[in-house]
């Protein structure tokens, strides 16, 4: 009997998968070579939120290093004789401290900086510590020592490491000492002792680790830019979103106080501050250390073209309804200027003023700027109306920048279709889309871009990620269905020329906003199943879309199509086929791929098979457990134009082969 019910189980399941294999047999057109895919196809979206800069990917260690938030010692605590003076070296950074004397052999002057939920270090790295200073009344020498401490520790020798700094001018002057510690911290304090008995003054007090991304001095946090370049991402866009609008025009973000000498960048408050209440951080302020000419850097090394987003004169209209909270049109002069000014920053000779003062920088060639955001995601009339006189501008004056427009807030709805056509009618180079949806969004979004206007902008989703329903946190589910909308950016790349998941970065203990796709503590980071979706893209782009249908209709998820999704392209450069499949549902699907158009000489070799997936629809990457979820890599072969494929519930899957003649 058991025999029998094994039998009939057997003949149900090849029963089952024989139907399977009809209604999800994926046909590759291998000789309708498609649309071109842009090298922009897939890049990267980096805005300071979470904690992504100060405190993240720039690199420096001290918060408030030139005590110039509103509370000038936020971050620092004194002791002994320290007074706050105003009337510094540097025009826009004005204040500085001054460290006397304490009158008493057995008290001590000095200060302790507490840097982003405390200071990270290694056991046996370098940190650079840095500052300006002099001795305010003469004098041939006073000195100063410098120490990493062990927060809240009781016991003996609580320094780990510590080195002693000689000042010796009158004159203000950069003065540094290499720290190496003997141990592991990942959050310890700088303290700064007076090791002598006189005065002396100190101005922008800097720690950075010496090993940063590609040996920069004011550089990046190696393991985060690392992580960027690792994607190998077409294009980067900066500085972000919401804080290129600011809460008020008055900390908008304004792309010249974020160029030039590092001292002198005058500081910015931080927008997402204060946006949430239940994840306030008052102390969350931008140094602008991170500028525009560390994000034109960052992407020459990583590949990526730049996509620089600037202020169209609009406020936060989420938090601005009063019209006097924006620039008039008629004012819109200097903003305009603005825009001007930083292509020649990018692209302008040495010999033109923003080009001297690139390459002042140490970047005599130019950036090769190509495109240029104006405003974020700005809505109704308002919008169009100040976007125009930009158009106007910059097309007379560098046709060759192609703008990016945006379409607001919304996927769709009201804003989104009136601000579409005008998108059209301004002709926008691309229009940024932005989505933040539901799992039941995603998976209905498949064909979004299928019957989208061929001859109109070109769309650049700049901002999407899926938020679960009562999960908006990091999930595989999440990542999975971000995957399967992908398949239909990558078909409809006669359309979709970028795109970029957001957001990018965020601290462990200082996120406002999730999920994202990095996340990091002072001395760890992670990299998230999103992050590797996006990753997997990028690096199988190819070069030209070609046709994949299952009973002749696109892979979209449609009904009837057993929840698959897929898309295909050819890569001309290794001349490869690449298919990516995602099954969303919770059953084994039987996947047959077909290439069909292969001449009789033609032989596809070299498979590989790529798979991300995961049971456990709730499971990430996380600090703890960095590869709990990670692409597996196998080999595969196929016989002649056929592969039979089983695919897994919940999978996502990109099957490669070369071509080759017999």
């Amino acid at each position: 009997m058991r025999i029998h019910r094994t039998l009939l189980g057997s003949l149900a399941l090849s029963a089952a998968l024989s139907l399977s294999a009809q209604t999800n047999e994926l046909v590759i057109q291998t000789k309708k070579l498609g649309a071109e895919i842009q090298p922009t196809m897939y890049g990267l979206f980096f805005e300071d939120i979470n904690y992504a800069a100060d405190g993240g990917l720039y690199a420096e260690l001290v918060k408030n290093r030139s005590f110039e938030f509103p509370q000038n010692l936020m971050g620092w605590k004194t002791f002994g004789k320290v007074a706050l003076k105003d009337d510094g070296p540097f025009e826009r950074n004005p204040h500085y401290v001054r460290l006397s004397d304490p009158g008493h052999e057995q008290k001590h002057t000095g200060l302790d900086n507490e840097g982003f939920f405390g200071i990270g270090v290694r056991n046996g790295q370098e940190y650079r510590f840095s500052v300006w200073a002099r001795l305010p009344e003469g004098g041939t020498a006073e000195k100063i020592r410098i120490e990493l401490v062990k927060t809240n520790s009781n016991t003996e020798g609580q320094p780990f490491a510590k080195q002693e700094l000689m000042i010796n001018s009158k004159e203000w002057k950069k003065y540094q000492v290499i720290l190496k510690p003997n141990m592991t911290e990942a959050k310890s304090t700088l303290r700064i002792f007076l090791a002598s008995k006189g005065t002396i003054d100190l101005e922008h007090v800097s720690l950075f680790p010496v090993d940063t991304w590609k040996g920069h001095e004011n550089g990046l946090r190696k393991d985060l830019a690392q992580a960027l370049a690792d994607i190998h991402p077409g294009v980067f866009r900066f500085p972000g979103g919401c804080i290129v609008e600011g809460t008020d025009l008055n900390t908008r973000y304004n792309w010249k106080n974020t160029v030039g000498p590092v001292e002198n960048r005058p500081l910015n408050e931080n927008r997402w501050q204060y946006t949430f209440t239940n994840r306030f951080f008052p102390d969350y302020y931008q140094s602008y250390g991170l500028g525009f000419y560390e994000f034109f850097l960052l992407s020459e090394e990583i590949g990526a073209a730049p996509l620089p987003i600037l202020s169209c004169g609009l406020s936060c209209q989420f938090q601005n309804t009063d019209p006097k909270a924006h620039v008039a049109v008629c004012d819109l002069g200097s903003y305009i200027q603005d825009a001007l000014d930083l292509i020649e920053f990018a692209n302008g000779p040495e010999t033109s003023k923003w080009g001297k003062v690139r390459a002042d920088m140490g970047h005599p060639a130019s950036f090769n700027l190509k495109f240029i955001g104006i405003g974020n995601e700005q809505w109704g009339p308002e919008y169009p109306e100040r976007l125009e006189p930009f158009l106007k501008t910059i097309r007379k004056a560098h046709p060759e920048i192609k703008i990016v427009g945006s379409s607001g807030p919304n996927s769709e709805g009201k804003d989104f279709e009136y601000l579409w056509p005008e998108m059209k009618r301004l002709k926008a180079d691309l229009v940024d889309e932005h989505f933040y949806r539901p799992e039941s969004w995603f998976l209905s979004q498949g064909a979004r871009y299928d019957k989208y206007d061929r001859k109109g902008p070109k769309v650049f989703a700049g901002e999407y990620a899926c938020h679960g329903k009562g999960k908006k946190w990091n999930h595989f589910h999440a990542s999975l269905l971000e995957a399967a909308f992908m398949t239909g950016l990558e078909r409809n790349a006669d359309v979709v020329h970028m795109a970029t998941y957001a957001p990018l970065f965020a601290h462990v203990e200082g996120w406002q906003w999730r999920p994202d796709m990095i996340w990091f503590d002072n001395l760890n980071s992670v990299r998230t199943v999103s992050y590797y979706v996006q990753q997997l893209y990028a690096q199988n782009k190819g070069t030209n879309v070609i046709p994949l249908t299952m009973n002749n209709k696109p892979v979209t998820g449609a009904e009837g199509q057993d929840g698959l999704f897929a898309s295909a392209v050819w890569d001309a450069t290794t001349h490869s086929y690449i298919i990516k499949v995602v099954n969303t549902t919770d059953k084994m699907l039987r996947v047959p791929l077909t290439f069909a158009g292969l001449k009789s000489k033609e032989v596809l070799t070299d498979g590989t098979c790529i798979k991300l997936s995961s049971l456990d629809l709730d499971k990430d990457n996380t600090i703890e457990q960095p590869f709990a979820i990670t692409p597996k890599t196998t080999t595969i072969s196929i016989l002649k134009d056929a592969l039979d494929v089983e695919l897994e519930p919940y999978t996502f899957a990109i099957y490669k082969f070369t071509k080759t003649t017999k």
